[in-house]
């Protein structure tokens, strides 16, 4: 069992290290910044049956379908021969399916224009319904797959994707509840709208910073992913893919997913921050190996680490031994809320998918602010309407996230404050100069309300309404 690196303080790291994070890292930091943006959208794909689970050869069918009206090239397949990635080499849009077929994955090439891409959605997602309406099946605009219950649990058939849900499967050998909840397929299901803008070397702490302590306030805007966990461990949570997250082995230490518990200074902060991420997969000789995971700064101090790994021909896991390099930083996969990449962008990660046609709000929420990045940051550090009642932003996130907001919160002082924050992101998208301020619209109105589409499919279910009817209105493109 690994121990529990839930402290902020940074252990000395080995000197070869550091290097190899610097020149994962900050290399791309150091080219021109431009001001597109990279955005993947996470779709739950379900039968239109009540109650039934994904056909898979249903979903095959409606893919192959797509692939022949659009110039995408085929480019992955799964042990089955199933596709489950393809790519338009022209625009670098791919269509893949993420973990699963049980959710459908479009991830469009950097544009400069949040415009543009959302125009090439607006040609692949009517295609995308209506060759799955065709068999049954259509996609929808949750962060839960509204059929999660019935899924087939079965991850894609590949090296990684098996070895990723046997790892989180692998939980109850490091003790029980209340670390770890029991949905350890949640990857199957849970669903998020991601968006990834560049950032250099002179703004990336800042904006780290600045989107860290928004967190909250983007609950409040952006949750749709309404979860029980029962009344033992805390009911409702509207954003349930924080603690599907959180309390998985991918939490096991927090420095590897969620919020950042800590203000970075400086880029040495941040390296050393990743210094204390954990590693648990890396690839030897063509395999996908999954060990105990293991903070990096201890990982690469090891003279060997036992592995395990899935050998397709025997149909079983095999133990396999290797010695650890600093080079392994490749496979480093942390989840943060605000998560650094190697491509030199910011990757946006703690937003649940959104109702179709509010698809690229998200998008259009960041992009402004992070053009308008010192008055966000000016604006966070005065706030009272949140901040300044003895929480933390870690924790103001999980009060927001629940059904019933604190006492403490004052309403009106709440919702003037979402509006100035959406002012910011809207002089931010004028700043851009490509007209995508009208993407904002919807979240005026969420700010208005103070409410979610989770709130929005709570409200629902309790006046009665069948998810599968609210899972076909959040899947519309079109209000």
């Amino acid at each position: 069992m690994t121990s529990d690196y839930s402290s902020q303080t940074t252990p000395t790291s080995s000197a070869a290290l550091r290097p190899a994070l610097e020149k994962r890292f900050l290399g791309s930091l150091r080219r021109p910044p431009t001001s597109r943006a990279g955005i993947e959208l996470e779709l739950p794909v379900y039968n239109l049956e009540p109650g039934a689970a994904t056909d898979f050869a249903s979903v095959h069918d409606a893919v192959g379908e797509f692939l022949s009206r659009f110039p995408f090239t085929e480019t992955t397949r799964d042990d089955s021969g199933a596709i489950y990635r393809a790519a338009d080499p022209a625009t670098r849009d791919e269509l893949s399916f993420d973990c699963s077929f049980n959710t459908l994955e479009l991830s469009f090439g950097p544009d400069e224009s949040i415009l543009e891409t959302k125009a090439r959605f607006d040609r692949y997602y009517p295609a995308l319904q209506s060759a799955l309406g065709a068999r049954g099946h259509a996609l929808t605009g949750m962060g839960i797959n509204p059929h999660w219950r019935e899924i087939r649990p079965e991850p894609i058939l590949n090296g990684r994707y098996r070895m990723l849900l046997h790892h989180l499967k692998s939980y109850t050998k490091y003790g029980g509840a209340p670390r770890f909840h029991d949905h350890p397929d949640f990857g199957l299901f849970s669903c998020a709208s991601q968006v990834q803008l560049d950032v250099d070397e002179s703004n990336v702490v800042p904006a780290i910073n600045a989107f860290n302590s928004l967190e909250p306030f983007k609950a409040v805007l952006f949750s749709n992913s309404p979860f029980d966990f029962g009344a033992a461990a805390g009911g409702w949570s509207l954003c349930g893919r924080d603690r599907l997250w959180s309390r998985s082995l991918h939490g096991i230490n927090p420095h590897n997913c969620g919020m950042f518990g800590i203000e970075l200074r400086s880029i040495d902060d941040l390296i050393g921050y990743l210094e204390t991420t954990s590693l648990y997969c890396v690839e030897r000789d063509g395999k996908y190996l999954n060990f105990t995971p293991l903070p990096l700064c201890e990982y690469v101090r090891r003279r060997r680490i036992d592995a395990e790994y899935w050998d397709s021909a025997a149909g079983a896991y095999r133990n396999f031994t290797f010695a650890p390099s600093p080079d392994d930083v490749a496979w480093l996969r942390p989840f943060k809320f605000e998560d650094l990449t190697a491509r030199g962008t910011l990757e946006f990660r703690s937003v649940c998918e959104q109702p179709v046609r509010d698809a690229f709000a998200p998008a259009a929420f960041h992009a402004g602010l992070m053009a308008r990045l010192p008055e966000l940051a000016r604006l966070l550090a005065e706030d009272t309407s949140l901040y300044g009642h003895g929480f933390g932003s870690a924790e103001l996130r999980d009060l927001m996230v629940r059904r019933k907001r604190p006492s403490f919160i004052d309403e009106s002082a709440l919702r003037e404050q979402l509006h100035r924050i959406l002012d910011i992101a809207e002089d931010g998208l004028a700043k851009r100069g490509f007209g995508e301020e009208a993407l904002l619209a919807p979240l005026r109105t969420r700010a208005e309300r103070l409410s979610n589409p989770a709130l929005e499919t709570l409200s629902r279910l309790d006046a009665g309404e069948p998810i599968d009817s609210i899972a076909a209105d959040f899947g519309r493109l079109w209000p």
